[in-house]
């Protein structure tokens, strides 16, 4: 279906090019005034250079042609040129209809749909989630979900961190723990035990003591990075450790994930990019993009116009060993490969934003990627407490992510408990959920650029802009329609009205900005946006929900319009919260 501002922009443009103007000078926006109209158009300012005429001039026969018009029941022209608008309640009716019957609810499919990638997640394998790990996750689940719903093909990449020096550093300390075991054997030919000599647990304790003893221990680091080398060059022994290790930590990563609601389609590593780089290396060099700097192979990527200077971007170091951008950018030959997308798009710490340009630069460089792939980079803050400082434990320590939702899982289970809303059987469920879009809203209605602070009253407050706000606005309408059907009424009867009085028809208007929100956050990478928009609608409903007694209106039809609006405020409230990636109980 045609878009709202679309046919409100058309129905301007038709009038300007009757007063004898150009049509595009009608286009039309929401009113920054919204105490005097509720759109409008500027065009008779733009207009009044390019036709020698005083802009109130052009505006006055712009609306003396739009006179009957069944699109707007007010049309204005106001000094010194502006045309205020207010949208016809019938015109208006007839809309959400269409928007109603609509499966995707007025939003349009591309009509060119891309295949986009997206890393996100990045956590280390042997390392348990912290809240450093939260935002990545949340605003890639949500660009996912959101490119999808516009339909592009998205792929969502955990993109694994399983083959730097901490592994080395895990394999060093086990064979100081436990130099008995025959991984250690240099004699023994396997098989290998198919079950690891280690739980999550002891896994999780086991990389900090190395971590810790490597930065007092020179010699200790040095037996870490031979083991490091070692693994890399395909050790037997060291391969197998690596690969418990591995299956230990996704496990364990993937239960803190879905109890996320975020999902990944691919749970590739940077190991998997290992094959790739030899060739790759071998490309930089002999097409003459790479050159030795000091011992060390890199490629230059200063361009003319940089106001500050971008280092080179290094290939390999002066001993011959690979670093991170090597693995990139090997991920990214083996992406091209394997996906063939039109984007790739990065959801990382906003801090490493110059490592990106370096990397991104060097892949276009060398052709490491098509003229028309997007390289996207999508930097967010830091998540912060109450002292403005990165958020911790009570004692002072990064927060683990599962510690975070337990604490907002029990304060959620509190407050439920004290509304006695939910029977007790079901509270602990309700507060899973509720807890979830506390999280996620919390972090999301943030923009993704910007450090914000995680104040857990406030999330989790059923007041003001919060995720259990929206919930509650959701289950208070599940209720109206519950109480509907079990009162003998037909969901399937009754019609969309014009609107019977100002909160009405404010809703209304609310409703028709779905698809706007949920095009411009995808297109700006700015999910913030489409919580902007749930906040505003949210609001809308509940002053027409006090205003107006909807299950005791006695006439049928009046009721029954009402009763399909609620539907379709809902199914707009849930198709929202779906894209931000968290849902609504049955009750609170």
């Amino acid at each position: 279906m045609k878009k709202w501002i679309e046919r409100l922009t058309e129905e301007m443009s038709d009038a300007f090019e009757k007063a004898g103007y150009d049509r595009s000078y009608g286009k039309v926006a929401l009113s920054n005034r919204p105490d005097l109209c509720e759109y409008q158009c500027n065009g008779a300012m733009a207009g009044a250079k390019a036709y020698h005429k005083a802009p109130i001039q052009i505006a006055g026969d712009v609306v003396g042609q739009m006179q009957g018009s069944s699109i707007f029941s007010e049309v204005e022209a106001v000094n010194p040129g502006f045309i205020n608008l207010k949208v016809s309640p019938e015109f208006l009716a007839d809309y959400l209809k269409e928007m109603a019957a609509d499966e995707q609810l007025s939003v349009e499919k591309t009509d060119h749909p891309k295949t986009i990638l997206i890393d996100y997640g990045g956590p280390n394998v042997a390392k348990p989630l912290h809240v450093g790990h939260l935002r990545s996750a949340i605003i890639g689940e949500s660009m996912k979900r959101l490119g999808r719903y516009l339909g592009h093909k998205v792929i969502g990449d955990v993109h694994l961190g399983d083959w730097g020096l901490q592994m080395g550093l895990i394999i060093t300390e086990l064979k100081r723990r436990s130099p008995e075991l025959v991984y250690f054997q240099e004699d023994y030919e396997g098989p290998y035990p198919e079950e690891a000599p280690f739980t999550i647990g002891e896994l999780e304790e086991i990389y900090p003591a190395a971590s810790a003893r490597s930065k007092e221990d020179e010699a200790y680091k040095e037996e870490a990075m031979e083991a490091t080398h070692a693994l890399q060059q395909g050790k037997p022994g060291y391969h197998a450790l690596w690969n418990h290790i591995l299956q230990v930590s996704m496990a364990d990563l993937k239960k803190n994930y879905e109890r996320l609601q975020v999902t990944f389609d691919l749970w590739k590593k940077e190991s998997d990019a290992q094959p790739y780089i030899p060739e790759m290396v071998e490309y930089l060099k002999e097409k003459g993009y790479a050159h030795l700097d000091q011992g060390a192979l890199v490629v230059d990527v200063q361009e003319e116009g940089d106001t500050k200077e971008i280092p080179p971007c290094m290939i390999l170091k002066s001993d011959g060993a690979s670093l991170y951008n090597t693995t990139d950018l090997a991920t990214i030959v083996e992406r091209m490969k394997l996906f063939d997308p039109d984007e790739i798009l990065y959801v990382v710490d906003k801090r490493q934003e110059l490592y990106f340009t370096q990397v991104f630069r060097c892949a276009r460089k060398a052709h490491l990627v098509k003229e028309d792939t997007q390289l996207s980079f999508l930097g967010f803050g830091t998540m912060n407490g109450k002292d403005g400082k990165p958020f911790k434990t009570r004692q002072g320590g990064v927060m683990r992510l599962e510690e975070l939702m337990n604490d907002i899982c029990q304060e959620m289970y509190q407050k439920i408990v004290e509304n006695r809303s939910v029977k007790d059987e079901n509270a602990q469920e309700t507060a899973q959920i509720v807890g979830l879009s506390a999280i996620k809203y919390g972090d999301l209605s943030n923009q993704a650029t910007k450090d914000y602070i995680f104040d857990v009253d406030r999330f989790t407050s059923f007041e003001g802009d919060t995720g259990p706000y929206l919930l509650y606005t959701i289950v208070r309408i599940k209720s109206i329609l519950n109480r509907y059907v079990e009162e003998g009424g037909d969901m399937q009867q009754g019609s969309l009205q014009v609107p019977s009085c100002e909160s009405e028809k404010a809703l209304m208007l609310e409703l028709v900005n779905f698809a706007p929100a949920v095009e411009g956050a995808f297109a700006d990478k700015a999910p913030h946006k489409v919580c902007s928009y749930l906040y505003g609608l949210a609001n809308a409903f509940n002053r027409f929900y006090h205003e107006t007694k909807i299950l005791g209106e006695e006439d049928p039809k009046q009721k029954g319009s009402w009763i399909q609006l609620l539907s379709l405020t809902r199914r707009v409230l849930e198709t929202s919260i779906d894209l931000l990636g968290f849902s609504a109980p049955e009750r609170m």
